[in-house]
């Protein structure tokens, strides 16, 4: 058949993003936002200060029964507020190394090699933002990206934080080497962490959920530090989950950096 006309733009990909403090910040984050569901049962004030958020990012706001929303987001814990917003922009890795050469700071990045689960992503992502960190760093390919879920398991942060999604980590590793930053994995027969230093500039790599930091990232890294477990515990268990890990080992960062 003979084309007509000029062809139709490719649809833009888009995030659902739910929950009040997510979509609070992603709304204040200056994020391309398109609409914004509120429920219908949302108290008047509340509506309120969601559709003026709205109002000034140029975001159109449509009320909606409380199935719907739960239908729309896939879950029930949506608290009455939604927002479908354009694709995550994604940073850089030379963004967030500007970023810490803005503020003056040693840099602090925080790598994920595979992490899978989103609720674990946005838990990462969190503990990154609250402890001081210039950016996250994801693959392309090999683990999740920041969907609606993440966004929402991060309370918000996944907007306000940096998140830089590379092609190859590897090399993404060998770049932040080049820049004089100490890189650390976390990862079983590594030393105590009562023994590392993670003063000064410094990276954190994080595995994935099942198998931990690849071979050639644990090859790339300057060094391996192990969280310490209480002896005697049942076999079986025999690692935090990485959020944890990620959350323990950030807020040393911090807790190094603020000189407690």
């Amino acid at each position: 058949m003979e084309k007509t006309g000029r062809e139709a733009p490719p649809a833009r990909p888009d995030t659902l993003v739910w929950g009040k403090n997510p979509v609070t910040e992603l709304l204040k984050s200056g994020a391309a936002v398109d609409t914004v569901y509120l429920a219908d049962t949302l108290p008047p004030a509340v509506a309120g200060y969601y559709t003026a958020l709205a109002k000034n990012c140029g975001a159109v706001v449509k009320r909606a029964p409380g199935h719907k929303l739960q239908k729309l987001c896939g879950t029930a814990e949506h608290q009455g507020v939604a927002a479908r917003a354009a694709e995550v922009a994604y940073a850089a890795l030379d963004d967030l190394l500007a970023a810490a050469n803005a503020k003056g700071e040693a840099p602090f990045l925080v790598l994920c090699d595979g992490v899978e689960d989103p609720h674990n992503l946005g838990a990462i992502i969190r503990s990154a933002y609250l402890c001081g960190a210039h950016g996250v760093v994801i693959p392309r390919r090999g683990g999740v990206g920041v969907t609606g879920t993440v966004m929402k398991a991060s309370a918000g942060a996944a907007a306000r934080l940096p998140v830089a999604r590379v092609a190859n980590l590897a090399q993404a590793i060998r770049t932040i080497k080049q820049n004089n930053i100490f890189v650390y994995c976390a990862d079983l027969g590594g030393a105590p962490l009562a023994k590392t230093d993670l003063s000064g500039p410094v990276a954190l790599v994080l595995g994935s959920e099942g198998g931990g930091p690849g071979a050639l990232t644990r090859k790339l890294c300057d060094a391996a530090v192990t969280l310490e477990m209480a002896p005697g515990q049942a076999t079986g268990v025999d690692s935090y989950n990485v959020s944890v890990a990620a959350g323990i080992l950030c807020y040393e960062v911090l807790r190094r950096r603020s000189g407690k």
